[in-house]
């Protein structure tokens, strides 16, 4: 992100969120799918989601609706990368490992229907993108990168 500092646009540094609680009964409810079915696990090795469980699911907390959930492609990743969102460096201090092409992950959906206009989107998993997703990205657009179920293991 981009903050203005007297006349000078520096890169405030990108954090990536620890578990936003400690208790797993306060996360919210996971809520539907886009395909209105419970929604799936999107991974649990690399850890995803906003509430770092493993899940798409969202809340008023997730200013960037990490909603999406992908399989990450050395395209997306160098794409986000480019656009100053390195997702492959590690960051310990986070106890991020940094990832790698295959890896599935929570997307922002915007950062999601970016990369899709751009024609450098990765492919997801219907099964868990949270149907919150659908207020950025047409469900045509998710349904043309699904994976079937059986690629996504």
């Amino acid at each position: 992100m981009l903050v203005h500092n007297w006349g000078v646009l520096q890169r405030s540094p990108v954090t990536i969120p620890e578990p936003r609680t400690k208790n797993m009964t306060d996360l919210p409810e996971r809520g539907k799918n886009v395909l209105g079915q419970f929604l799936e696990d999107c991974s649990q090795d690399p850890m995803t989601g906003f509430y770092r469980d493993g899940c798409c699911r969202t809340s008023e907390h997730d200013n960037g609706s990490h909603t999406v959930c992908c399989m990450v492609s050395e395209e997306f990743l160098l794409f986000s990368r480019a656009r100053g969102n390195d997702l492959m460096t590690p960051a310990p201090q986070y106890g991020f490992p940094g990832l790698k092409p295959g890896d599935q992950w929570c997307l922002c959906a915007a950062r999601w229907k970016e990369a899709y206009d751009a024609g450098a989107a990765p492919p997801i998993r219907l099964e868990a993108t949270h149907e919150r997703a659908l207020e950025v990205v047409p469900i045509e657009a998710l349904l043309e990168y699904a994976l079937s179920p059986a690629r996504a293991q």
